[in-house]
């Protein structure tokens, strides 16, 4: 009766981001009052809090998932880590300086100063944290369970459109910023995910580009006030092409630029086969595991 129930998609789901959302927030509180003790610089208790706590949420995950669905955690593997996380920052990197070239070929985009490599303790910090943190609940959770029943396409479009909705809420956004968001996260970091069949390489772009657009580029994340940055820079322009004050992960240049990253990760998949099809299609070749060893 109990397996039975861990079986259900529907309880995997919701069992996992109650559980795993729980152990970032009592992780992240212990390990903020337990380093408010010592005499650490604020950024660098910051920065040692938003690790412990994702830590924490990834081990979180890998014990509850390896309990109830009685398997390997692939997805969390060593195996290929380099690889992946080699292949998301060069893509992360990627597609965040063409984006902000974009804005700078508009003349909008002006270097003021450039600062000390300490500025980029904050930046770090929130982009590590909130990388890890979504891709364990988004990728990790919604998306491959969705995946598993459903199949490849209709969990891509599904956790996309979640992936967006959320970001609704951020100060300053809009439906548009909410599409750009599910096109240029949603579904790039879904198809990096099944190239990859691990969260590590959609951990590294999501990182990536949102530390090189805060932590460098000085601009903002939607979600997050401006921090400081390596550079100080003054972003103008319209909104389309910079995003305004939700930043330029919102803008029309990102979408285009991160589809056509999408559209490059699918073709691999489709041509790698690593596509799983929805339960009434499905056949036995196309279980996690054996797209995982597809993958590396």
């Amino acid at each position: 009766m109990t397996q039975r129930l861990f079986t259900n998609p529907i309880t995997r789901i919701v069992l996992g981001l109650l559980v795993c959302f729980a152990g970032f927030l009592i992780s992240q509180n212990i390990a903020g009052k337990i380093l408010s003790l010592t005499n650490l610089d604020k950024d660098f208790r910051n920065l040692f809090k938003g690790v412990t706590a994702s830590v924490i949420v990834l081990c979180t995950y890998s014990t509850l998932f390896k309990f109830i669905e009685k398997r390997k955690i692939s997805e969390m593997s060593t195996k290929g880590i380099v690889k992946n996380l080699t292949l998301g920052i060069l893509v992360g990197a990627a597609l965040q300086c063409l984006t902000l070239l974009v804005i700078y070929l508009n003349n909008g985009f002006q270097v003021l100063s450039v600062n000390p490599v300490s500025f980029i303790i904050i930046p770090l910090t929130i982009a590590f944290t909130i990388a890890t943190f979504e891709e364990i609940l988004i990728r990790g959770i919604l998306f491959r369970i969705i995946e598993e029943k459903f199949g490849s396409y209709i969990s891509l479009v599904i956790s996309a459109i979640i992936f967006g909705a959320l970001h609704l809420m951020n100060t300053s956004s809009s439906l548009i910023s909410a599409i750009c968001i599910a096109v240029s996260g949603g579904l790039l970091l879904g198809a990096a995910y099944m190239y990859s069949r691990s969260l590590w390489l959609p951990i590294a772009i999501h990182f990536t580009w949102n530390f090189m657009q805060s932590g460098i580029f000085g601009a903002i994340t939607s979600g997050n006030e401006k921090t400081n940055s390596l550079l100080t820079t003054q972003i103008t322009g319209t909104k389309l092409i910079t995003g305004g004050e939700f930043g330029p992960e919102g803008t029309i240049q990102a979408m285009v630029f991160c589809l056509a990253a999408t559209i490059a990760f699918m073709y691999l998949n489709i041509k790698k086969k690593m596509v799983i099809k929805p339960y009434w299609q499905k056949n036995n070749a196309s279980s996690a595991s054996h797209l995982f060893a597809k993958a590396i």
